[in-house]
């Protein structure tokens, strides 16, 4: 898998989650103003902290640990997203239909990490002998 892969940016991990976040980067400029601050400035933060912690476990594949953890940091990311998206929901922020959307996004996002995570040993680099 991992051989075939040249850069983090072609995993579709990452490209799900880049999509998540511009989608929601999109939603939350239609955000009232007085969230800017608070709501906006945090789901922004927890769903590009998604594809950045993707990004570093990419480059920490030498090291099981360090690459599982990034991973898992993504994880936690996503599940953040999930807790804005749903309290945007219901301080009426976002539609039914969009939050619906982005947090299926976020459940695939979760389950492609738990399976990158379960199956790490099949994107770490080995050593040259």
């Amino acid at each position: 898998m991992a051989q075939r892969i040249k850069s983090y940016r072609e995993l579709r991990i990452y490209q799900a989650a880049m999509d998540a976040t511009m989608e929601i980067f999109q939603i939350t400029k239609r955000f009232p103003p007085e969230e800017k601050y608070s709501m906006v400035d945090q789901i922004r933060r927890c769903s590009r902290s998604v594809c950045a912690n993707i990004a570093e476990a990419w480059r920490k594949r030498r090291y099981r640990a360090a690459f599982i953890a990034k991973l898992s940091d993504a994880e936690s990311e996503a599940c953040e997203t999930q807790v804005w998206v749903e309290l945007a929901n219901k301080c009426d922020y976002l539609d039914s239909a969009a939050t619906e959307k982005l947090d299926a996004m976020c459940n695939q996002i979760m389950a492609q990490l738990v399976r990158m995570i379960d199956e790490a040993d099949k994107w770490l680099v080995r050593p040259k002998r």
